[in-house]
């Protein structure tokens, strides 16, 4: 795999039915190509096919009406979703996506045939191994902040893609040597890292009393 190249991306962003990966279904993909300063954008409308719970409208906006009414059928938006991401790899692209063990579970659990075959970038792993003493939340719309980059309308699936990219092109400039790795030495580096992270996570709640059976340790995909 060669350096990654922040200029060379397919930025990636589901909007769901449900914060479980494991039961979440479609409601809208982003995609996000780009190749140098060419920014190329498109967004697809799911009809997911279940009622959309009144918590995951009132973060993303759309209803089971609307998403009945205008989306494409699921399983159609799902196949290009995959599609895309492995074209995007086999053109030699790093695929950004925040916080990957949510999206990429979501696809894998609605597809088990998918697999990762090529480099990944999770501008919110690379902030908790960069900055793992920050206090505060990590959330995309704090990392915009932290990182003093613009996103133009949170929990919109084109948006949050634009803004994980734009973090990870500021990464680089604070982080040079992101730039340095092959794309196989960076999923290694996020791999490892998120495992202790997560290790070091689970240890804090054990010393709090608290429950730590949700904890995943799995990166890219849960499990």
């Amino acid at each position: 795999m060669e350096p990654f190249n922040p200029l060379n991306v397919l930025s990636f962003d589901l909007e769901t039915t449900s914060p479980d990966p494991k039961q979440a279904r479609i409601v809208t993909s982003a995609l996000v190509t780009i190749n140098g300063r060419d920014v190329r954008a498109a967004e697809t409308l799911a009809d997911p096919g279940v009622e959309i719970p009144e918590g995951a409208t009132a973060v993303h906006g759309i209803s089971t009406e609307k998403a009945r009414a205008e989306g494409r059928p699921h399983d159609e938006v799902l196949n290009e979703t995959i599609s895309a991401i492995y074209d995007a790899w086999d053109n030699g692209r790093t695929l950004i996506v925040f916080n990957a063990a949510y999206d990429l579970t979501v696809l894998r659990q609605l597809a088990p045939e998918f697999v990762v075959t090529g480099a990944v970038y999770d501008p919110y792993v690379i902030d908790r191994l960069k900055d793992p003493y920050r206090k505060g939340k990590r959330t995309l719309t704090d990392l915009c902040q932290e990182y003093q980059v613009r996103i133009d309308n949170a929990h919109e699936a084109t948006s949050d893609a634009l803004a994980a990219a734009r973090i990870a092109w500021r990464q680089t400039k604070n982080f040079p040597d992101l730039t340095t790795m092959s794309g196989s030495d960076l999923m290694e580096y996020q791999t490892v890292g998120y495992y202790k992270a997560q290790l070091s996570f689970k240890k804090y709640l054990e010393g709090k009393g608290s429950d730590t059976s949700s904890v995943n340790f799995s990166w890219p995909m849960q499990g």
